[in-house]
């Protein structure tokens, strides 16, 4: 073998790598999601999340490691659809965002008083 199939061997391996080990993070991603939306009473919509992006970054210890977030929809009413998200460092859940939610307060009657 000569230099050039080396490389492209290691690089066949190293992209297998990654997307196995993205479908690792990816399977943490959903089951985070899914039992934050349990704990909240929210509904998990589509059963899945969706890589927003993924760069490199330190643990506690100081290795190197891939960080990866994810964007996942939920309904509070079953009629609307908001957006979280789950960031991983490496295979642990490192920050889950559910949006909070907007609550529309009734207007209150106008009444023509004026306080000084």
């Amino acid at each position: 073998m000569d230099l050039y199939e080396l490389l492209a061997l290691a690089l066949m391996v190293g992209g297998i790598w990654l997307w196995l080990d993205s479908l690792k993070a990816r399977e943490i991603g959903i089951q985070a999601a899914q039992r934050a939306c349990a704990e909240e009473g929210l509904q998990f919509l589509d059963e899945t999340v969706v890589g927003s992006f993924f760069r490199l970054a330190r643990n506690d210890e100081g290795h190197l490691q891939l960080r990866r977030v994810y964007a996942f929809e939920y309904s509070d009413t079953g009629d609307n659809r908001c957006t979280g998200s789950v960031t991983l460092l490496g295979h642990t859940v490192e920050l889950l965002h559910v949006r909070p939610q907007l609550y529309v307060v009734p207007k209150a009657p106008e009444t023509h008083e004026t306080f000084h």
